[in-house]
């Protein structure tokens, strides 16, 4: 059993929850610590797992709990789902960014964020306009090893209805690899893989690399 502790924001998500999976699979970490708004119920009763549940805009009245070696950000919504663009901003740029502001405060050694494809904060798409400012701000704070995720649409069984990403999911599937859906199994292993290595500087991994970083897991 490794010595290494995880701290996960975004288990209720697709890709978080793959990645809870992967990290508790994994024999490098001995414990992951979630961070969640509400009980994640089953797995969050494994051994390994410590859940922590709070609101994030409240995550520095927990701050002395936020201590791990890796961070793992999967935090993520639409407008439709958020009810306007401040609240998508919120959830997918302030959250993240304060999460990283306290890790590296408590001296994490690594991050990984799940952005976007054609993330840029010069991008004519607002969506994307904040995904790029995310990275932007993660890459100002000096991380040690900092691996930014940029999938295309992600595959995967949700548990809430997404019809236009299911339905762009269906069309992109003969698509350039760059376009290309890519598994939510897929981005967590390629998450967990490039932490254990944790590469030092900015490791960005485009949509059609996450295949390949994530059989290195297997």
């Amino acid at each position: 059993m490794g010595r290494i502790t995880a701290l996960l924001a975004g288990a209720s998500g697709l890709v978080g929850g793959e990645c809870l999976k992967r990290l508790i699979e994994s024999g490098e970490y001995a414990r992951v610590i979630v961070v969640t708004r509400r009980d994640l119920g089953k797995p969050a009763r494994h051994p390994k797992v410590h859940q922590l549940v709070v609101e994030f805009d409240r995550l520095g009245d927990v701050r002395e709990k936020l201590r791990a070696h890796h961070v793992f950000c999967a935090l993520g919504t639409t407008i439709r789902k958020a009810g306007s663009k401040a609240k998508f901003r919120q959830v997918d740029y302030e959250y993240p960014l304060r999460l990283a502001q306290l890790a590296h405060m408590n001296d994490a050694r690594h991050f990984s964020i799940v952005s976007a494809l054609g993330a840029s904060r010069s991008s004519p798409f607002f969506y994307s306009q904040v995904k790029g400012e995310v990275e932007e701000g993660l890459r100002s704070m000096g991380w040690r090893s900092l691996a930014i995720f940029r999938p295309s649409v992600i595959a995967g069984e949700r548990g809430e209805s997404r019809p236009i990403e299911r339905l762009g999911e269906h069309l992109l599937r003969l698509a350039p690899a760059t376009w290309r859906p890519v598994a939510a199994s897929d981005i967590a292993a390629a998450m967990v893989a490039i932490a254990i290595e944790s590469p030092p500087d900015v490791t960005v991994v485009e949509s059609r690399d996450i295949p390949a970083w994530a059989r290195k897991l297997d």
